[in-house]
């Protein structure tokens, strides 16, 4: 029964924060003028498009096991297949570039408030306890993907922005962290770094969050 419910808490968060974030990279980036995303089908709301074997099944579920012996929904995040972008399609490349990337973590900071909405209309006191449970998940996750994905590390979303923002010579120097970037997440959140990185302002935003939604 317990599995059920955890299972129902988390799945739909977790399947719409890591759709839309893709399908909003593809979306822009079609804006702007690469319609590599849409040729391959990833500007699409169906979740199976956008499903990575490892990001979406095998890390949140790793977590889902470890949480099993207790209601509290805990922290819950994962990742799907990055949408393919041939930034050089791109209109004006350099510049497009930070509105393609900044797409996924805004549609996550508007998927934060609509689930911290949710929470203010689905208090305990009225049965919404499950719905109220659901949405402090949601809102969890997407918060926890806006603070990843914005670190300025190639080839996260973060990375991109900060080369689009840096000088032309700067930023093709920079570009060449990007091979490292994902042996250096990893390193990071191995040795717990990343979460002494993140914690301090995903409270910060969760108590933010959770403040306008009960006032």
């Amino acid at each position: 029964m317990i599995f059920l419910v955890k299972l129902l808490i988390w799945v739909p968060p977790v399947l719409l924060a890591i759709t839309l974030h893709e399908a909003a990279h593809g979306y822009v980036a079609r804006y702007f003028g690469d319609s590599t995303a849409e040729q391959a089908g990833r500007i699409t709301l169906n979740p199976l498009r956008h499903i990575d074997l490892v990001g979406t099944f095998l890390v949140p579920l790793s977590i889902f096991v470890i949480s099993m012996m207790t209601i509290d929904t805990g922290l819950l995040f994962g990742w799907a297949k990055p949408v393919p972008v041939n930034f050089a399609n791109l209109h004006k490349p350099k510049a497009n570039m930070l509105w393609v990337a900044a797409a996924g973590p805004f549609v996550n900071l508007a998927m934060a408030l609509g689930w911290a909405a949710i929470y203010a209309l689905s208090s305990e006191g009225r049965g919404g306890h499950l719905l109220s449970l659901m949405a402090t998940t949601g809102m969890q996750i997407n918060v926890m993907l806006i603070l990843l994905n914005l670190l300025p590390l190639p080839p996260l979303d973060g990375g991109r922005i900060t080369f689009s923002l840096l000088p032309k010579r700067l930023a093709w120097s920079y570009a060449h962290i990007e091979p490292y970037g994902l042996p250096i997440l990893v390193v990071l959140l191995l040795t717990g770094v990343l979460w002494d990185i993140l914690n301090p302002p995903f409270d910060s935003v969760m108590q933010t969050l959770l403040y306008l939604a009960r006032h």
